[in-house]
């Protein structure tokens, strides 16, 4: 892993519970308090959905909330940023997915 754990702000973060989330099926381990964003990155995960017109993967941009690009359902919630939403214990997180009657609307209007 490669998540920082002794910051020389936020000081030593091991004291922190370790939980586990599910994304795409696969069981991870994250912090408490920590984003879903931050807990899949260190775990190795970038692509976090895939663009709905183009089909091309999208992953974590602004990492603040603005972009929208990281959007993931979380226990059946869709749409929901991956960069603002903190990890619950067993939460099961989906990565976006190209869904049909998006990409024939889009194509329709161009």
């Amino acid at each position: 892993m490669t998540r920082i754990i002794d910051h020389p702000i936020l000081g030593k973060l091991d004291d922190r519970e370790i939980i586990t989330l599910q994304f795409d099926g696969n069981t991870y381990e994250a912090y408490e308090s920590e984003t879903i964003a931050a807990a899949l990155l260190v775990n190795g995960i970038r692509k976090l959905r895939v663009h709905e017109g183009s089909g091309t993967p999208r992953g974590i941009y602004c990492n603040i909330g603005h972009c929208m690009e990281c959007r993931v359902t979380v226990n059946d919630q869709a749409n929901v940023r991956a960069c603002l939403t903190v990890v619950k214990k067993n939460m099961v997180v989906e990565s976006g997915k190209q869904h049909p009657n998006i990409v024939k609307r889009m194509v329709e209007q161009q």
